[in-house]
């Protein structure tokens, strides 16, 4: 993944110390390789973990950065998982001790979620998944009827209302699957 970014030493700091990420290296061109246009950047890369990277760039000469002002703040974010609970609830007091603004945990029934903002505005979730047996399953075999019937609608399917409405493993739930 990579996104753009206000200060790349700032940036590379901030996911060093907030969330322990490994700087892995920096590329720095006065001329875009695939394009041959003069526009200095800098390129960073952090280890997001999983084999995964997060990259920034940092591009000077390019307009303010902005957000998409036709997308809602929470719809655009990076999510990362940490293992538990305890490490959920570590990491937002690390956050706070910080000075940042941390919303949650917020109960998505699946996982448990904590939202803030890196120094550039992305927004950063942090989750922990707390499924039952079975839930991840369920959400998988209803994902085809579920986006078939978004895609007419566009209003809610109700073939996973159980996440909001405390029904999972229910009679009556079981009763709405056959």
């Amino acid at each position: 993944m990579a996104y753009r970014c206000n200060d790349a030493r700032e940036t590379v700091e901030f996911y060093q110390r907030v969330l322990g990420m490994d700087f892995q290296l920096a590329i720095a061109e006065n001329q875009v390789p695939s394009t041959k246009e003069p526009d200095p950047y800098m390129h960073v890369f952090m280890d997001a973990g999983n084999r995964n990277v997060l990259a920034f760039f940092e591009v000077p000469n390019s307009p303010p950065m902005q957000k998409d002002p036709n997308t809602p703040e929470w719809v655009q974010h990076i999510a990362f998982e940490v293992e538990n609970m305890d490490d959920l609830l570590a990491a937002k007091s690390r956050l706070e001790a910080e000075g940042l603004d941390v919303l949650g945990p917020v109960d998505h029934t699946i996982f448990k979620s904590i939202y803030f903002f890196d120094p550039n505005g992305h927004r950063l979730e942090l989750a922990t998944n707390t499924a039952k047996s079975g839930m991840l399953e369920e959400l998988h075999k209803v994902a085809p009827e579920m986006i078939a019937e978004w895609s007419q609608t566009k209003t809610a399917p109700k073939h996973a209302a159980w996440l909001h409405d405390g029904s999972f493993g229910s009679t009556e739930q079981n009763k709405q699957e056959k």
